[in-house]
């Protein structure tokens, strides 16, 4: 399919802690002080740049194709959560996001908000500066606002999203791609 590999790259002395088992795809770009759990994947031309504040990503969380994944320097570094999913194109910045989220195509979330565990930000959000949403809430619009709480059948739903991009990351790890 390609020859392209993940860009591991240090910063002022600091390199990205990954894990064996992550799973990381052509075109990645991860910069400086990051630390990735086990079993998480980070999917095609994303980039996770930790240059300026640190990076922190839980287990069985993916970050998929051409996120991009910031902070700010001294003031909003970035944590994720265990077994989130961060779908294509979501710039997700200097912010906090608990475990068990969905952050949809294309959301933002912006410097200092935090995401209550198995909340979904809907696609196109944008979760503005300091805004903090509450324990699995279900987030939409341009700038964001909770609709309504999230029922446990939708709260499954993410769970599983998790589940199945732990599984993609074993197919792609073991070949699928030569």
């Amino acid at each position: 399919m390609t020859n392209l590999k993940p860009l591991i790259l240090p910063f002022r002395g600091i390199r990205p802690i990954l894990p064996e088992s992550c799973y990381l795809a052509p075109g990645v770009c991860i910069v400086g002080d990051v630390i990735l759990g086990e079993d998480s994947s980070v999917w095609f031309h994303s980039i996770i740049r930790a240059d300026v504040n640190y990076v922190r990503i839980g287990r069985r969380t993916n970050v998929q194709d051409q996120c991009v994944l910031h902070v700010s320097a001294g003031t909003h570094p970035l944590n994720i959560g265990d077994e989130v999913t961060i779908a294509h194109a979501a710039v997700i910045h200097g912010c906090s996001i608990e475990d068990g989220c969905f952050v949809g195509i294309g959301a933002r979330i912006l410097d200092g908000a935090q995401i209550g565990r198995e909340s979904l930000v809907a696609a196109g959000a944008v979760v503005t500066p300091n805004m903090i949403i509450p324990p699995r809430s279900l987030v939409l619009g341009v700038p964001a606002r909770v609709k309504r709480s999230l029922e446990e059948k939708e709260v499954e739903k993410i769970r599983a999203s998790a589940r199945t991009y732990v599984d993609y990351a074993s197919e792609y790890r073991d070949g699928v791609h030569e």
